[in-house]
């Protein structure tokens, strides 16, 4: 198990504490809101060229704006991204020119109250959470390849602790829809693309690592009535965004993949759901699975 010194109440300014990433590129999907700012925030102070890719351009603008101001730099800028639209991903990433080194594949959406389908026919939140970012993860990988030591960080949660992939019907066509199951679904993908990216690319010099942030109240629960963990177990969004900026930048995971960390550490896999829901499912960290999704991503988005 890897451990460093940091923990639950960790900053992302802490993690990133003597840390410079002059010289870097980084790419936040949904960095214009909740641990997205934060995440871009540090990762610009310490010298990385940062891009918010975000569907509401203006709001991007906004922060990109906010942050360049606060920090005295122009290194954030904006680009439109829609992870629901396959095609506004694989313009997305054929757009995208020069080496890529640090992906962070931060957005998501929550616990749809019904059964919503992305163009293609897909459960939205796995066409969201995971297909979105699998596509965008692909379509760079001859980028993160030219960094010559990229690393991708994929946000997963304890949702991944509700739900594994339900391979042979993940868009909900014959089971009853249930908005947390979905979700869960889509989290658990989230931490198989780490495992079998890190297998396929790692030779490459690619590796990807997953994380649970925590809890943080975000618009991520506007569907939830808010958030409902203990107080005290809630982050802010400083604290939410330290373990995404541990995985994108520490030395100490130089080398590290297929790994999936809470609170700055590595996570227990567990068998049974934990009643205060920390760990990582057995599932969602299996190979095999890894390898299977890998191969429905593909056959789904080709």
């Amino acid at each position: 198990m890897i451990t460093t010194p940091f923990g639950f109440a960790t900053t992302a300014d802490e993690v990133m504490q003597g840390i410079d990433l002059h010289g870097q590129r980084a790419i936040v999907t949904g960095g214009a809101s909740g641990i997205g700012i934060d995440t871009a925030r540090v990762l610009a102070a310490a010298g990385a060229e940062v891009t918010l890719a975000v569907r509401n351009v203006d709001a991007g603008k906004a922060v990109a704006t906010a942050l360049n101001q606060a920090g005295g730099h122009s290194n954030v800028r904006v680009a439109y991204l829609d992870l629901s639209e396959q095609a506004s991903v694989k313009a997305f990433a054929a757009a995208w020119q020069g080496p890529l080194h640090l992906l962070i594949n931060n957005a998501g959406i929550m616990a749809l109250p019904s059964l919503s389908l992305s163009a293609e026919g897909w459960e939205m939140q796995f066409a969201t959470n995971f297909l979105g970012h699998f596509t965008l993860s692909t379509g760079l990988h001859r980028a993160l390849a030219a960094a010559q030591g990229a690393r991708i960080v994929s946000v997963s949660s304890s949702g991944n602790l509700i739900a594994p992939v339900l391979f042979d019907d993940p868009h909900f066509a014959f089971m009853p829809y249930d908005p947390l199951v979905a979700y869960g679904q889509s989290k658990s993908a989230c931490a198989l693309l780490a495992l079998e990216a890190t297998r396929r690319w790692a030779n490459e010099g690619i590796f990807a690592n997953a994380l649970n942030p925590g809890a943080i109240a975000t618009n991520l629960q506007r569907h939830t009535g808010g958030l409902k963990t203990p107080e005290a177990r809630r982050k802010n969004t400083a604290q939410g965004a330290a373990t995404s900026v541990l995985l994108a930048a520490s030395p100490l995971l130089e080398g590290v993949g297929g790994k999936y960390f809470e609170d700055c550490n590595e996570a227990a896999v567990v068998t049974h759901r934990p009643a205060d829901y920390r760990g990582v499912a057995h599932y969602a960290m299996d190979p095999a699975n890894a390898a299977r999704l890998w191969k429905l991503g593909l056959s789904l988005t080709a």
